[in-house]
């Protein structure tokens, strides 16, 4: 049994992932800064502990991940909001917890990211969308050369629809969309299995098995 610390503990993707990591005897380990999610997040089944991924520096991080196997960053400012959430959770978040992680002595990392983001952007792009997009690219490209045992999955457009438990998964998928449910199912996957290391996958709704899709990515 290991303990999985969930950078966004209370994100809709995280509250999906953890009872799936509780169901295969991992211990979930959720990372919230508002105290009036802790019951919530245990009744799900994880364990909590309070981190501000905006105020706090790196080495909060590292206490945080204190004790913990693996870490999930799941956390993000979303397409709305303001450019400043952007840089300050989607990369500075991640950095932070790139940097706690090795602080803490932690080797896996798995981090959810976003379909598309090394494209080019277009001109006309809103300043939000920018920022957003730029955030994701730059913490994925910081993960690739952080010297950790990374993962790095990029969902399509996300839904709210129940889970298929088929997906399509790679370095080369077509653009679609995919459930909440089989982003937090391919997650704990990769986390249960170890699979995954060094890869960065597209991950859409499919034909395939989640397992099978796991085990066979590129």
């Amino acid at each position: 049994m290991s303990t999985i610390a969930i950078v966004g503990g209370h994100g809709q993707i995280a509250r999906r992932l953890i009872p799936l990591l509780a169901s295969r005897n991992h211990t979930p380990l959720a990372l919230v800064r508002n105290p009036a999610q802790v019951a919530e997040l245990e009744e799900l089944g994880a364990r909590v502990r309070m981190l501000d991924i905006e105020a706090d520096e790196a080495d909060a991080f590292a206490q945080a991940f204190d004790g913990a196997h693996a870490v999930v960053f799941a956390a993000g400012g979303g397409p709305d909001g303001d450019v400043g959430r952007k840089k300050s959770v989607d990369l500075g978040g991640s950095l932070k917890s790139i940097d706690g992680a090795k602080q803490a002595g932690i080797h896996r990392f798995v981090q959810v990211s976003a379909v598309g983001v090394d494209d080019p952007i277009p001109d006309d792009t809103g300043a939000v969308w920018r920022a957003y997009v730029e955030a994701k690219r730059d913490a994925d490209a910081a993960l690739r050369t952080s010297g950790l045992d990374w993962t790095i999955i990029r969902p399509g457009g996300l839904t709210d629809d129940p889970g298929t438990g088929k997906v399509a998964l790679g370095s080369d998928v077509a653009r679609g969309e995919v459930t909440r449910d089989d982003v937090a199912a391919v997650l704990a996957e990769v986390i249960d299995t170890g699979h995954g290391i060094g890869k960065q996958w597209t991950l859409m709704g499919g034909d395939t098995e989640i397992k099978d899709a796991v085990a066979q990515a590129d």
